[in-house]
């Protein structure tokens, strides 16, 4: 399957959702009220969507379509030009889909640096395995920095990522303090003259405080061996934990200043809606979405295709 194809595949569950609570409440020469919109309004935030995007697109069916006969095709066209006005972030139409790199801070002079956190168990390890990968297959040379120190099986899937790519990795013993690693990665990057550097972190939320000034640390760190570095500080999200999981990368986001969003596990577990609530909720661009559990299902976010993939016919 092609990209398009394999998001398509990943948002059928909230597709079907969709249509079905279309053809269930919207019926055809009856008039649209305001029991229907409210109805569909909360099956919108079932989807995890979020109340305020739901809100939105209730509002814009409202003053289009409220109180007139129901017509479907102006039902959906709404409803998708609100979710497309509410996913496209500035800046974030002029990415290119064509080019891996248009999302992000690349640096003319020296190495890209990018930070990426996470809870645990988002995915982060497999979207830096991918990232890396589609940097790589854009002819970038890519050095990893293994900084989940503290969990050995991260640092192992990582390498063995590394290996599969063909990139260098950057690794120091169980319990070393992850600036550390970042130090060397970035000191390793410059002499190897690296395009990008790409640095993982501890995902560990019960010691919350003691990573957030740890990634405070890695960002000292990371500048003092590449000033104004990190250029761009990553966070990944779970799509399959919905609203949960953004409550709790908020976190992380506070910590680093999060710049962009990498979506992971959107395969059709998930509620697609969470895309919306992400960008309403947390103010930043989800620049990647990972699509399967291959190391090519990593795509660049762009909210057309998105839009299309969701509410397609």
């Amino acid at each position: 399957m092609g990209l398009f194809d394999r998001l398509k595949k990943g948002l059928q569950k909230t597709r079907d959702v969709l249509r079905t609570d279309v053809r269930d409440l919207f019926k055809p020469g009856e008039i649209l009220d305001d029991e229907k919109l409210e109805q569909f309004e909360a099956r919108l935030i079932q989807s995890d969507m979020g109340v305020t995007a739901a809100t939105a697109i209730i509002e814009e069916l409202r003053e289009h379509h409220g109180g007139r006969t129901v017509d479907i095709d102006g039902i959906w066209k709404t409803v998708s030009d609100k979710l497309r006005s509410l996913l496209a972030g500035e800046g974030q139409n002029l990415w290119d889909v064509e080019d891996p790199l248009s999302p992000l801070n690349m640096q003319e002079d020296g190495p890209t640096v990018i930070l990426v956190t996470g809870v645990n168990g988002a995915g982060k390890t497999t979207s830096i395995g991918k990232l890396a990968n589609y940097l790589h297959k854009a002819g970038k040379k890519v050095v990893l920095g293994a900084g989940d120190t503290f969990r050995a099986a991260a640092v192992e899937q990582l390498t063995l990522w590394s290996e599969r790519i063909g990139c260098e990795i950057v690794t120091q013993p169980s319990g070393s303090d992850p600036a550390s690693v970042a130090h060397i990665a970035c000191q390793q990057g410059l002499d190897r003259g690296a395009d990008v550097i790409i640095i993982d972190t501890a995902g560990r939320l019960q010691t919350q405080k003691n990573l957030m000034d740890e990634l405070g640390k890695i960002r000292r760190v990371v500048d003092k061996v590449i000033p104004g570095a990190p250029h761009e500080r990553l966070l990944v999200l779970d799509a399959t934990t919905g609203q949960n999981g953004i409550s709790q990368a908020t976190n992380f986001s506070d910590a680093v200043d999060c710049t962009g969003i990498i979506l992971a596990k959107l395969d059709g577990t998930a509620k697609g809606g969470v895309v919306v609530a992400i960008r309403q909720k947390m103010g930043i661009p989800v620049k990647y979405v990972g699509v399967g559990e291959q190391i090519d299902d990593l795509q660049i976010f762009d909210p057309t295709s998105f839009v299309d993939a969701l509410l397609e016919q």
